[in-house]
């Protein structure tokens, strides 16, 4: 079975933020990281991962994706200081 990832980036601590959904959160952050892709994470240097979830399914984490990117600025702050309260970059320990 294979695990599907919701994730988010940040700017920084109460930045800019970017969520996405991907089946391997180590390479697409990654590719975040190094501006593989010229979009909005690398016109606003969104790289720190700062929030994940993982889901068994596709359908699944797609959905909470489009759930999240329809909530207010504040919600997706109070998930990702539920999980990480000081912001700092998970991607490292993932690793």
């Amino acid at each position: 079975m294979r695990d599907y990832f919701v994730y988010i980036l940040a700017s920084g601590k109460n930045g800019t933020l970017y969520t996405g959904v991907t089946n391997d959160v180590l390479r697409r952050v990654s590719e975040h990281r190094q501006e593989l892709t010229k979009g909005f994470t690398s016109r606003y240097g969104v790289k720190r991962l700062v929030w994940y979830e993982v889901h068994g399914t596709a359908i699944g984490a797609i959905q909470r994706e489009k759930n999240i990117k329809h909530w207010s600025r504040s919600w997706k702050i109070a998930l990702i200081e539920e999980m990480n309260p000081t912001w700092r970059d998970l991607f490292e320990e993932l690793l």
